[in-house]
């Protein structure tokens, strides 16, 4: 399958975009549970190009192997702490928005609630919604896995 267009990004998203992420990055949430909360929404979307970057990017910031593994399957896994459980757990309501689903229940928010304070909820949540817009992108124009940004 090849891309259906040529990366040819406008230079006021692009600037905007970088803006974005420094202010998630700014959060005080700790980059690899923002890496895998990245992972995550992007696995659940079928997003190849964003999960290979965003394993590669996992692995700058010191991620195993193992771990990376065991995201899709998080919940049945002892590899990740309660705070990353419910990161995870809020990247999955909030990717998985379609007809009929329950979107980010209180029960997932209480739990991320009480690892994470307002200003990180926020990084996380805009991080989520970030890797989504990306995902939405890739998906569309059929971006195809192995570059890094």
């Amino acid at each position: 399958m090849e891309a259906r267009m040529k990366s040819s990004a406008n230079a006021d998203v692009m600037t905007a975009i970088q803006h974005l992420y420094k202010a998630i990055h700014a959060g005080g949430v700790d980059p690899l549970v923002l890496e895998l909360v990245h992972l995550r929404a992007s696995q659940i979307n079928g997003c190849s190009p964003c999960v290979y970057a965003g394993i590669a990017s996992a692995k700058k910031h010191g991620e195993t192997d193992e771990r990376l593994h065991n995201v899709v399957a998080w919940r049945e896994t002892p590899f990740f702490t309660e705070a990353e459980r419910a990161a995870l757990a809020l990247a999955e309501a909030a990717t998985r928005i379609q007809d009929g689903a329950p979107g980010v229940t209180d029960e997932i928010w209480y739990a991320a609630a009480a690892h994470f304070d307002d200003r990180q909820l926020s990084a996380i949540i805009a991080n989520i919604a970030m890797t989504n817009f990306f995902n939405r992108i890739n998906r569309s124009i059929r971006e195809q896995a192995g570059k890094t940004w």
